[in-house]
Formats: C-alpha cells, structure tokens, sequence
C-alpha cells in the first residue's frame, strides 16, 4: 500500500488544521465526484469535525451527530489547505473552484481546503454517511498495515 504514508502525512496535518473547526460549506466542481445522494451534503453544513481517520486507502471526516465525509484520493488526488487569516467568509459566499483541476472546496471555519486531480481521468470519491454502520460498510477488508506483526 504505497498511499499509507500519503494518508497518515494528510491525517496529521488535517488534525492541525481543522479538528474542531466548523465546516461552513462544500462547494462540488464535479458531480461525478459525490458517490451518495442520501443523506444530502447539506447535512454537515455548520457541523464540527469530531473525529478523523484512515479506512484504507480513505479518509475519514468525522462530524457531530455521526456524519462522516469519505475521501478517496485515488492515484492523482490532492489536497490543498488555505488560511483565512482573519478574514470571515461574506455572506456565507462559497470559495470559487478556480480551474478544471479543482473538484471540490471545503469551506472551514477558520481556511479552506481544496482537492484536486491531475490528468484528465476523475477517480477521487467522495461519500456522506450517516452512522459507523454505513461507515464499515466503505471498509475494502483485507490485512491492516498497522495493526500487523
């Protein structure tokens, strides 16, 4: 699993950055990157992240009332942080995806974080679960890095 020390490198950053933090809005650049339409992405709009961690190759937001936003990176995917510095987002405006490359912004109480691809193939997932049941359900299985001798 060649992506690991990618997660665990994003996990310790997002820890830093957003643990905490309110997520304002998600601004989708991509339809094809949302893989569930229930519950709707709306749910975790002015929800705190809670809790984050690996599932795989994925990344776990965990948000309060046991909503939980899946990332998957895929080969290509990246993630992007900008502060605000001080500076409120107006009039609860989404953060402009300003180029092709961005599928999607997560406007955070405090800065933004933005994913993007390269190349012209659009593999990165992302999924809203509601409940750790919904949440096993993503789990591919197979030998946990980690937790191995």
């Amino acid at each position: 699993m060649p992506e690991l020390p990618d997660i665990v490198v994003y996990l310790e950053a997002l820890d830093q950055r957003i643990l905490g933090e309110t997520l304002n809005r998600i601004t989708l650049g991509s339809p094809f990157l949302l893989r569930t339409a229930e519950p709707p992405l709306a749910s975790v709009h002015g929800q705190k992240v809670v809790t984050l961690r690996r599932l795989g190759k994925r990344i776990c937001f965990g948000f309060e009332n046991d909503f939980w936003l899946v990332l998957h990176l895929m080969i290509a995917g990246r993630l992007h942080w900008k502060d605000n510095a001080g500076k409120p987002i107006k009039n609860g405006a989404a953060t402009k995806l300003p180029n092709k490359r961005n599928l999607a912004t997560f406007d955070f109480s405090n800065g933004t974080l933005s994913l993007t691809e390269a190349g012209t193939q659009r593999r990165a997932s992302l999924h809203l679960i509601q409940g750790t049941a919904g949440l096993e359900e993503l789990n591919p299985g197979g030998l946990e890095v980690l937790d191995s001798d």
